[in-house]
């Protein structure tokens, strides 16, 4: 009963439908069948503002009629949209070519309206024709660059590398001034051009070094790395990068814990020369800065020359050791009088602080092999400071010319009397433990560093445990040293009591003689070890320990 009162409402439902969508389908074909002759017209006519908006429009009201492509009329206004769109793209693409001409004129002409409706045309044209106008214009605004640095010029060479910069920076603010109106900002034209010279100055720079590579000297490399990373941060703060990726990631922010370690912050260089031990402790972490896109853009090129800069390092460090040996022998140990006796050797935080400064000036060149041969040379030279400012100057024994050995002492023990270490050389054993001390957390903090630092892959390379084995070892040898001292200074009285003929001691004293001398060196001893290790605890209970057994 319900599909008979229905049938005639259903019917006419349909009947509404079918025409309303008729109606909108030939609306839909007389704007298209309008829009495909405006269109032609119009682009005979240049007219490329209206073509903009009306070629969208098109294309958008094409798209209702992709059912109907039997129809022949359809298909037919189908392919002179086609037409009408590939003959836009050749047009445009020879309009550019007339107003920006690759050879001749040395400057081409200024902007015009046409030009720059044509690139809103673009935009709705194949993504090709896009690509193809950028390109062409970067490379006739870059076409001067090419001739004025060839490789045979004077200014091509690195002492000069700043006019490189200065070129395109002018060539920045020119186009800015000239064209910046006549491309749509989401073509990016500025930054495309910048990223387009420094691909066109990486290979020229890799092109000349590898042609002169015995010219390159330490100093004139870092000169026009320090100039090229200098103009690669100041890509960053001027551009986001967005035309070299898709998007670009940022790597999250960390704040490291607060430490005296020059290797647990990234604090200025500056700032670190003037590192102090003791009251560098509240030197607050400054907030990591997001990485640059352009990192590396042109520096990359000169990675396979960094040898220069690890030789040099290798010869710094080395002369620098040469200077804290020197000193030594120049200002002698610390004074036992000084408040800072038993503190840590300034040289060792000098010696730390250029390490960082090298790590990384070395990680803003390269975290690839440089950093692993640079690595090595930390190695070499935290052993040549463990060698000849820790070890070589820890007092010797007269018997003896190392001093670190129990038998050289126990020989000593046969004669009567032992030249027993003055307080100033008690002072200095307990500076160097001290500082093999520090030496010894500080480097295990640098190989951490250097981890971080290094490629992922190169990180199983890095491994300082054999200085920190060798910096345990100085500890060892200078606690020893202490406990052997005072051991042989109670010797003498030691011997006296064996040697004493008790069964003639008539009458009981308040305390023997020997006793007297043992406590006498245990006194002037212990209490200058315990004042010169005030920062170091742990070693002095070692100490304590060591001489009870």
């Amino acid at each position: 009963m319900v599909k008979e009162i229905t049938r005639d409402i259903k019917q006419l439902d349909h009947a509404k439908r079918h025409l309303t969508t008729s109606i909108t389908t030939l609306n839909h074909l007389h704007m298209l069948a309008g829009g495909v002759d405006s269109l032609e017209a119009m682009t005979r006519k240049r007219q490329y503002g209206e073509v903009a908006n009306l070629l969208q429009g098109v294309v958008n009201v094409l798209e209702h009629f992709q059912k109907y492509m039997g129809i022949p009329q359809i298909r037919q206004l189908s392919e002179r949209v086609k037409a009408a769109q590939t003959e836009l793209g050749q047009q445009i693409l020879a309009d550019f070519e007339e107003a920006f001409p690759a050879q001749g004129t040395k400057r081409p002409g200024g902007p015009s309206n046409v030009l720059r409706d044509a690139c809103l045309v673009a935009n709705v044209l194949d993504v090709r024709i896009k690509q193809e106008i950028i390109k062409k214009f970067i490379r006739q605004h870059l076409s001067e660059y090419l001739v004025l640095f060839q490789e045979n010029q004077d200014v091509a060479w690195l002492d000069k590398i700043d006019r490189r910069y200065a070129w395109i920076k002018r060539q920045l603010v020119d186009y800015e001034e000239k064209y910046g109106r006549m491309f749509p900002a989401d073509w990016y034209m500025t930054e495309r051009i910048a990223v387009e010279f420094c691909h066109i100055t990486r290979n020229d720079l890799s092109k000349i070094m590898r042609t002169r590579a015995k010219e390159i000297e330490v100093k004139l490399l870092l000169f026009a790395i320090q100039r090229t990373t200098n103009f690669e941060g100041l890509l960053a703060k001027r551009f986001s990068g967005c035309t070299l990726t898709d998007t670009v990631v940022k790597k999250p922010e960390v704040q490291p814990p607060v430490s005296t370690n020059p290797f647990l912050d990234d604090d200025n260089i500056a700032e670190e020369a003037a590192l102090d031990t003791e009251n560098d402790l509240d030197k607050p972490k400054k907030p990591k800065v997001p990485e640059n896109p352009f990192h590396g853009i042109i520096s990359k090129c000169f990675e396979p020359h960094l040898y220069v800069y690890i030789e040099s390092q290798d010869k710094n460090l080395g002369e620098l050791i040469d200077r804290f040996v020197g000193d030594f022998k120049a200002q002698g140990p610390p004074k036992s009088t000084s408040e800072d006796a038993g503190a840590v050797l300034p040289s060792c935080a000098d010696l730390f602080v250029y390490y960082k400064k090298c790590m990384v000036q070395c990680s803003q060149l390269s975290t690839g092999e440089p950093m692993i041969a640079l690595s090595t040379i930390f190695q070499k030279y935290l052993r040549e400071y463990a060698w000849k400012i820790l070890s070589g100057n820890l007092p010797k024994t007269s018997s003896s010319s190392t001093g670190l050995t129990i038998t050289s002492l126990l020989k000593e023990k046969e004669g009567s009397e032992v030249a027993k270490f003055t307080m100033e050389e008690l002072c200095l054993i307990c500076s160097i433990l001290s500082t093999a001390e520090y030496c010894l957390a500080t480097t295990q903090q640098l190989e951490e560093k250097l981890k971080e630092k290094v490629d992922v892959t190169l990180t199983e390379r890095i491994n300082l445990t054999g200085e920190m084995d060798t910096f345990s070892t100085v500890i060892s040898n200078s606690i020893q040293l202490l406990v052997q001292d005072l051991d042989s200074a109670c010797d003498p009285a030691l011997t006296a009591m064996s040697k004493m003929q008790w069964q003639n001691v008539e009458h009981v004293g308040d305390q023997s003689p020997y006793v007297t001398s043992i406590i006498l060196h245990v006194k002037q001893n212990v209490p200058i070890i315990r004042d010169n290790l005030a920062s170091t605890r742990k070693y002095f209970t070692q100490f304590c320990i060591k001489f009870a057994k």
